[in-house]
């Protein structure tokens, strides 16, 4: 008797939903507490934390799925493909607050840098705006699709850490 496999699709979506939403009220949090312009390394293990405990979640109901079997490649693909849908999530989140909650988020980020550089003493004040020019044509042209890529790329990693962790081959008989 042949069992067919669980669609990987189906569990990228559900799971890359689930860490999206997960993702946009962490957002939501950190936005009513006027936090989320802060450049906090908290923010970003918070945030991987929930990667790594969703994408993991992920996997393994898909080898339950699969009769307790998993292939590396096949938690390689869940694991982008959750980053992938949750990323898309994320970019609409970004797309949300910067045009509609918080206009004037990029600015204060890019102010926020610049503030921390400015202390160092480093920089003249010519080439801080210099650095707020270079910023601000940074986020038109690459910030949305570097948020993508990113996700994408810590979803792949997550997935072959898991993988290598839960792969169980199926039996050759």
């Amino acid at each position: 008797m042949e069992t067919s496999t669980p669609k990987i699709g189906k569990f990228s979506l559900n799971y890359g939903l689930i860490l999206g939403g997960l993702g946009v009220v962490f957002a939501l949090m950190l936005f009513m507490s006027d936090a989320h312009v802060s450049q906090s390394p908290v923010n970003s293990i918070i945030s991987i934390v929930m990667s790594i405990g969703v994408i993991f979640w992920g996997i393994l109901n898909f080898r339950k799925a699969n009769g307790g079997f998993l292939k590396l490649g096949q938690a390689v693909k869940l694991g982008a493909g959750i980053a992938l849908v949750s990323g898309i999530i994320s970019v609409i989140w970004m797309l949300l607050l910067t045009n509609v909650l918080d206009p004037d988020f990029i600015s204060k980020s890019i102010d926020m840098q610049l503030a921390t550089v400015a202390e160092e003493g480093t920089l003249t004040t010519e080439q801080l705006e210099q650095q707020r020019e270079i910023s601000n044509q940074y986020w038109a042209a690459f910030a949305y699709p570097s948020i993508l890529i990113g996700s994408i790329l810590i979803g792949l990693l997550i997935g072959l850490v898991g993988g290598l962790i839960f792969k169980k081959a199926a039996p050759d008989y």
